[in-house]
């Protein structure tokens, strides 16, 4: 049951407002979205090669997952990797957790939200940036990681991990490693990919091979590692 303020949240957004109106506020946030990009653009570049993070922002400090997280970062900054994370709670903030006890580059791309998400503080203060568009916010993870580790989460993770294996599939972005962590948290729709997409033809079954599963830190930065040993780590961009 909705709250009093919830349905009055809920009915202010469907005011209706005049074309202009409409009109003339479309036109300012051409502006407010190329801000977006530049600023993104011009922070990044500089940060050299790191691996994203993704998850849920409602996973708590005790729960596997976020302890698998924080280790995994740790771990790819051993080996020369920066961190990038959502920049909120949960499994972000344990991936920059991880960056900054490892002494690497942990960068958070927060999104501004209504309700819930603030930046965690374990970002480093000049990779700190945040977004009012999940689509520009997409774009700099995509353009800048090297590699993406997925946490369970919701639709958030569910829409980053699509994005990025989107891309690989269509060739818009070089084959990186895409790793799902939590075999037992997948399975139903990995299943479901396995069989009914690939069943109805709408994917070829050799595109199963675009990502990997695995239930250990160990496996997931292997994955990794093993893959730029392979090829010249380099910034994608």
């Amino acid at each position: 049951m909705l709250t009093k303020e919830e349905k009055e949240r809920i009915r202010k957004s469907f005011v209706q407002k005049n074309w202009s109106e409409t009109k003339a506020e479309d036109a300012w946030s051409i502006f407010k979205i190329m801000g977006e990009f530049a600023n993104g653009y011009e922070k990044m570049s500089a940060i050299g090669p790191c691996v994203a993070i993704f998850g849920s922002a409602r996973t708590a400090p005790d729960n596997k997952f976020y302890i698998m997280a924080e280790e995994i970062a740790y771990e790819l900054t051993q080996r020369g990797f920066g961190v990038i994370t959502g920049g909120g709670p949960g499994i972000m903030e344990a991936g920059n957790k991880g960056a900054a006890r490892g002494g690497g580059k942990s960068v958070g791309l927060n999104i501004v939200l209504p309700m819930e998400q603030t930046s965690n503080p374990y970002i480093d203060k000049d990779k700190s940036i945040d977004f009012q568009y999940f689509f520009t916010r997409k774009t700099i993870f995509t353009r800048y990681a090297q590699g993406f580790i997925v946490m369970p989460g919701g639709f958030g993770t569910l829409d980053e991990f699509f994005e990025a294996l989107t891309l690989v599939q269509t060739q818009k972005l070089a084959n990186f490693p895409i790793i799902l962590v939590g075999k037992s948290y997948w399975q139903g729709m990995i299943d479901w990919i396995s069989t009914a997409m690939v069943e109805e033809g709408n994917i070829g079954a050799e595109e199963m091979q675009l990502f990997k599963v695995v239930d250990t830190v160990s496996a997931a930065v292997n994955i990794v590692e093993d893959f730029y040993t392979r090829y010249a780590l380099r910034p994608n961009f």
